[in-house]
């Protein structure tokens, strides 16, 4: 079995497998956290929970995101393109349907690749910021830089071995593997706040709203 069956085959098993149950376990672990330390969150509420995640995901929803309107948005733009891009790719749609027999909608390749290239400029932007943002820098450690990689390498190889701007049959692969690797990472490193981007606006919100009675955005 060459390298590319195994990174479509037992690899993309093995991806998957641990991003389902990493993010089961991450997900969980963090509402019984909740649940056993009462400090955590101290008086949840449903309505105030709401209202911060409605503002968390509207843009310009907040005053920090109002503050930032660059920064804002250039990262909805990004998370949005990251999401569509996964999941609506005519190549990717085909995989599905071609493995378990499922499809749904995708988007023209057109748009798919005026997205790939909107994901890139992103990513250099936030490389950029952290580089020459004084805020940004000092915060800043090597795991930053491996995760924005690990974030940004299956867009760049997608685009590229799409392109043929390169040797097509590496290129695909290394877009395979590095795809896989991202699934992995995000149970497991800073990612994970996608999986657990409710949570923490839900707990921010009440606490703001009914313990401070103030609001969090």
């Amino acid at each position: 079995m060459d390298l590319y069956a195994l990174a479509r085959g037992p690899f993309a098993w093995v991806a998957l497998s641990v991003f389902v149950l990493g993010s089961l376990f991450k997900i969980l672990s963090h509402v019984f956290l909740g649940k056993r330390e009462k400090i955590l969150y101290p008086a949840m509420t449903f309505k105030n929970s709401l209202r911060s995640i409605f503002h968390g995901i509207v843009p310009f929803g907040a005053a920090y995101m109002r503050k930032r309107p660059v920064f804002t948005i250039v990262a909805f733009v990004f998370h949005c393109c990251l999401f569509v891009l996964p999941f609506f790719l005519l190549a990717h749609v085909l995989s599905w349907d071609e493995s378990w027999q499922i499809s749904w909608w995708s988007i023209p390749d057109s748009l798919a690749d005026k997205l790939t290239i909107l994901v890139i400029l992103c990513g250099v932007f936030f490389l950029v910021r952290r580089l020459v943002v004084p805020e940004a820098r000092k915060v800043t450690q090597g795991l930053d830089w491996l995760l924005l990689t690990i974030v940004m390498l299956p867009f760049l190889t997608g685009f590229l071995a799409y392109h043929q701007w390169g040797p097509y049959k590496p290129l695909l692969i290394l877009h395979i593997l590095s795809g896989e690797l991202l699934l992995i990472a995000i149970p497991f490193s800073r990612l994970s706040h996608m999986l657990l981007f409710v949570f923490t606006r839900g707990h921010m919100g009440s606490e703001f709203g009914k313990v401070l009675e103030s609001r969090d955005w």
